[in-house]
């Protein structure tokens, strides 16, 4: 393809660049989106006017990285970076150049680049490609490749290796064989353990969100990159699950990895909860041998009590470490800790309301979600309707939507009663009114007919009376 279609604001926009005696072309993942037939919206330009120069044409302009040569324009309701055409000489600190030089020509400036993909500029004047790195043919071929030597590329940016796995990721592109083995070199290692944690996370996000993050996580595992930044989920290759039983055929970290491909690809929060949700059997892993009903042999059986404590505390820690905000570390711990609830259709109303109360209705869908995830996990195949870890959920939904169409109290705001009323009624405020409180709404729980005003008043006298409290 020797042209792409130019969208109409940037036509406007090269119009006023050419008025001006310059040219400007769209360069980077717009461009390589265009050629993979993608929707591109975030649109990056490079121009031969330098940064003074497009301040001076344009209404709008914020002085983003106007040291490294960009701004931004904001340009029929758009914010398009522009960037003058450079030449970085080193980068000592394994990101920024440590001195950027204007270059004279587009051939100059997509020297610099990473990827041959991303190494592409179509001409804001006709759409017309500048590709003097073999950009297209690899797009065809699925190949991400550097620009020239995958040494040297990778040595001025850190990032740039973990890149090449997310895009691989994405795109469902293969990684050049030189390319990718420049990956795991030792030099190129230490580069990569140099980037800051913020712009690791940013990339293992994107990794997630793909429509199979397997692919990234297990070139991250490949590549060594996933035991530099989360040795704790790499601890689980050769963790082995499979017993007797036959619930499981996968390892510790296969299973981790499989149950995030088997989460919403809209819902990172399911996908880092099923990443991590057994991340800790491999500090709870115990064996046991008990004897087979049916042949009265000892067989081995694999336990891992409380695991889901353990891969909440080790979850913390890593999410904590990659700078993920407390928000999103509290709610994807708390999944984790709660995704091994067992719903059995014997359980009480009394049971449902107690599982309502103590996962909160807002986590409901995220951990069923999860659940299915899991189930996922132990064998790549998704549940179909009508199976029985489907069913189980549906007849716990139903279950639950019965109890909120009761109007049952399921918080202490629900009671008839509050601390003021128990005031009133003689009792100091303080730790025992408390436990008092707690107690009425353990009983109302158990019988919501209990919920009455003067019901609970009665028994929270009751309840002062006994000096145990």
């Amino acid at each position: 393809m020797k042209k792409i279609q130019i969208p109409y604001e940037l036509k406007k926009m090269n119009s006023i660049f050419k008025e001006a005696g310059f040219e400007a072309f769209l360069v980077g993942g717009a461009v390589r989106d265009i050629l993979l037939e993608k929707s591109a919206s975030d649109w990056d330009l490079t121009t031969n006017a330098h940064p003074q120069d497009v301040i001076r044409l344009f209404r709008h302009v914020i002085p983003t990285g106007i040291k490294h040569g960009t701004v931004t324009v904001h340009f029929m309701k758009k914010e398009i970076e522009v960037t003058t055409y450079r030449a970085d000489q080193g980068y000592s600190d394994g990101r920024h150049p440590d001195n950027v030089v204007f270059a004279e020509s587009i051939d100059d400036d997509l020297s610099r680049r990473d990827f041959t993909m991303n190494a592409i500029a179509a001409s804001l004047d006709d759409g017309h490609l500048v590709d003097p790195f073999g950009g297209q043919l690899d797009i065809k071929n699925k190949t991400i490749r550097t620009v020239g030597n995958p040494h040297e590329r990778f040595m001025e940016d850190g990032l740039r290796p973990v890149r090449a796995l997310r895009f691989a990721s994405q795109l469902d592109f293969r990684i050049e064989n030189s390319t990718f083995l420049e990956i795991s070199n030792c030099e190129v290692q230490k580069k990569i353990n140099s980037i800051s944690l913020e712009r690791f996370r940013d990339e293992f996000l994107k990794i997630l969100k793909s429509p199979l993050p397997s692919v990234g996580l297990k070139l991250m595992e490949q590549t060594g990159i996933l035991r530099l930044f989360i040795p704790e989920l790499a601890e689980g290759r050769g963790v082995t699950q499979a017993d007797a039983r036959g619930f499981h055929q996968f390892d510790v970290l296969d299973h981790n990895i499989f149950s995030c491909d088997g989460a919403p690809k809209d819902n990172y929060i399911v996908r880092i909860a099923a990443l991590f949700h057994d991340v800790g059997k491999v500090r709870a892993r115990s064996v046991s041998f008990e004897e087979n009903p049916a042949t009265k042999e000892k067989v081995e059986i694999i336990h891992f009590w409380k695991h889901e404590i353990y891969s909440a505390e080790i979850a913390e820690k890593v999410l904590a470490r990659l700078k993920f905000s407390n928000a999103e570390i509290e709610r994807i711990c708390h999944l984790i800790r709660e995704h091994m609830f067992y719903y059995e259709p014997e359980w009480k109303d009394s049971s449902v309301r107690r599982f309502l109360v103590r996962v909160g209705k807002d986590y409901l869908d995220d951990l069923f979600e999860l659940r299915l995830a899991d189930n996922y996990g132990k064998n790549c195949e998704k549940a179909e309707p009508g199976s029985p870890v489907i069913q189980n959920i549906l007849e716990l939904r139903a279950r639950i939507k019965k109890i909120e169409d009761e109007h049952s109290a399921l918080s202490l705001k629900d009671l008839k009663v509050n601390g003021k009323d128990l005031i009133e009624r003689g009792i100091q405020p303080g730790k025992k009114l408390g436990l008092i409180l707690n107690e009425l709404f353990q009983a109302v729980l158990d019988d919501p007919s209990m919920n009455d005003r003067e019901k609970l008043l009665a028994v929270a006298e009751k309840l002062n009376e006994k000096t145990s409290i």
